[in-house]
């Protein structure tokens, strides 16, 4: 499997997840999450399984193999690397695994983790110190993701039977390369689904945008400052023509395969009225659920499978107990600053004329490395006036 197909299943996967997330999840509050750090722990379980549950891990990334999902971690190691010294975003991308000290990695699978996920790898004390774990875990995730995110290991949720933690943190910091004047933002109104409206501040522009006009929504993409390499990262606004239709929207995105670069706008095009709103927004969840909707269940059940991690018996009795997900976006007149943390526990047992681009109402948005097409965040905005 080549490395741009690679890419369209990881955003089929990241779509799919957005819409059961959507839908269980967040309701009726603003959302945010990384589905690429999700997939990044989905494979070093992977990378630890055999038999059905293997196959089952596969199938929902959208893998024929393991040295697939490795050679596609391995280019996001690289396209996650950091540019802000010569100009671009700040990225980072970084692995985490913490190992009960009784307990030694199979050669195979520490050649994985060390050398393909570039983890940190760490002894740890879970059956007498398991707080202090969850402690060194959580502080790691805050460190690596410049104190956006706090706490990705709720309380109680590392026990004496926890043997293994993978962690992946991802941090994105990227200014507008034309930036909105400050002083031209203004409250307007935002269309609520319930029917009523809210003022917010919403940035305001007259100058061209990268727009496109499609049956029933509008696409904005906003690039961000590059660097000296070839990396153009991007946030994408995807707004439905109506102001409740972004449930919609969101079942068309699932629906039709490649859509994003369908629908990714490559010409500026005048605007008429441009007004998006200033946003902020934490979301966290437990992502257990929602993999199992998508079908993920065999590495949750306690079944054989997760037999490739440990030299022990203990490995015969290893699940996937919580995959726990916080993440942060906040957009201004300067750019955005994202991040992510996931912790998975383990257990025993073109348009020319003139267009408008006013988003007043629901509208989901997506971070974006264009050259690839690889997705790092996914949310909607359903009222940009609740506090992060």
């Amino acid at each position: 499997m080549n490395l741009q197909e690679s890419i369209s299943n990881q955003t089929y996967f990241s779509l799919q997840l957005a819409k059961l997330v959507i839908s269980t999840e967040s309701k009726d509050s603003n959302l945010v999450f990384s589905p690429l750090s999700i997939h990044v722990v989905l494979s070093l379980i992977a990378a630890g399984s055999k038999g059905k549950t293997l196959d089952q891990l596969l199938s929902v990334l959208g893998s024929k193999s393991n040295e697939d999902l490795s050679s596609f971690a391995s280019a996001i190691v690289a396209l996650a690397s950091d540019a802000s010294e010569s100009g671009g975003p700040r990225v980072s991308f970084a692995n985490g695994f913490w190992v009960e000290n009784s307990l030694s990695l199979k050669p195979s699978f520490s050649d994985v983790v060390h050398n393909v996920y570039r983890a940190v790898s760490n002894e740890a004390d879970f059956q007498t110190k398991a707080i202090q774990v969850a402690s060194e875990v959580n502080s790691w995730a805050e460190k690596e993701t410049n104190g956006l995110v706090k706490e990705v290991l709720p309380s109680g949720s590392v026990d004496n039977t926890t043997r293994l933690i993978f962690a992946n943190a991802l941090y994105f910091k990227g200014a507008w390369t034309k930036k909105f004047d400050q002083s031209k933002t203004k409250d307007y109104d935002f269309h609520l689904l319930n029917g009523s409206t809210i003022q917010v501040p919403f940035m305001t522009s007259k100058k061209d945008m990268f727009i496109n006009a499609f049956d029933g929504f509008k696409v904005l993409r906003l690039p961000y400052e590059q660097g000296e390499d070839k990396r153009c990262f991007s946030m994408h606004f995807y707004l439905p023509d109506s102001k409740d239709g972004l449930q919609a929207l969101v079942e068309r995105l699932n629906f039709e395969r490649g859509f994003l670069d369908r629908h990714c706008p490559y010409r500026k095009v005048e605007v008429g009225e441009f007004r998006i709103p200033r946003v902020k927004i934490s979301f966290g969840f437990e992502a257990s659920t929602v993999l199992k909707g998508l079908g993920l269940v065999l590495p949750f059940s306690g079944e054989e499978g997760l037999t490739e991690m440990v030299d022990s018996l203990v490995g015969q009795n290893l699940y996937v107990s919580s995959i726990f997900q916080k993440s942060f976006i906040e957009v201004n007149e300067e750019g955005t600053e994202a991040a992510a943390a996931t912790a998975v526990l383990m257990k025993l047992m073109c348009y020319r004329e003139p267009v408008n681009f006013v988003a007043d109402h629901p509208f989901m948005f997506l971070i974006r490395e264009d050259t690839t097409g690889v997705v790092l965040f996914i949310g909607h905005v359903l009222n940009p006036a609740q506090v992060a």
